[in-house]
């Protein structure tokens, strides 16, 4: 189940549940909306292929304040990530394009993370600058000439750095059994927030879900 908030004006926080599939072995990892293909690195570095299905967007019909906006679609993206295992931290980046051409955006992420232990309970937190370059931020936020209305003036997106912070909790319940939570809130960048369809300095999101491996 996940419940997230929307940066755009008039659009409710939306809750879903959906099933997570989950898989792992030497060659390949899928989780969720994301499939890595693993090529072949030598610890403390990995490095994969990266595909990851995003259904960011919107509709006209998702709110009154969009009445007139042509529906912005979400799609596959691919690019690549690599992560760093050091003793007290781990770090990774991320560069992902638009596949299917609807933004012809680009994003590169920058992350940091570190695993805890209390007890059986597995925390993690994390911190990440996620850069959007101006085709994204134009695409799913720039107000077009035919789009303007009053009170909508036409805006064209400019590249900008979003702030992500995070938890994740695991909490194991028998072998092969466990739950998971993930909590997080983006603080927009400056470029996002000067939108005349977005009404929010950031979005926060959680995301929990029974796991049974097999």
């Amino acid at each position: 189940m996940s419940t997230e908030s929307s940066p755009y004006r008039g659009v409710d926080t939306e809750t879903k549940a959906l099933p997570v599939l989950t898989y792992e072995n030497k060659y390949v990892r899928l989780f969720g909306p994301s499939l890595d293909l693993k090529l072949p690195f030598t610890a403390p570095m990995s490095f994969a292929l990266r595909a990851r299905y995003s259904d960011q967007g919107y509709k006209a019909s998702d709110a009154a304040e969009l009445i007139g906006m042509t529906e912005r679609k979400g799609g596959l993206w691919l690019g690549a990530r690599a992560e760093w295992q050091l003793p007290w931290v781990q770090l990774g980046t991320e560069w992902l394009g638009d596949a299917e051409d609807r933004s012809g955006g680009q994003q590169i992420k920058l992350d940091a993370s570190r695993r805890f232990q209390l007890g059986g309970v597995s925390l993690k937190p994390h911190l990440a600058l996620v850069w959007q370059d101006s085709a994204y931020v134009d695409y799913y936020y720039g107000v077009r000439a035919g789009e303007s209305r009053a009170g909508r003036a036409s805006y064209a997106g400019t590249s900008t750095v979003n702030t992500e912070l995070g938890l994740l909790v695991n909490v194991p319940l028998a072998p092969g059994h466990s739950v998971f939570m993930n909590l997080s809130h983006t603080v927009l960048g400056s470029a996002i927030k000067d939108s005349p369809l977005v009404e929010r300095s950031g979005v926060s999101a959680v995301r929990a879900a029974y796991v049974y491996r097999f």
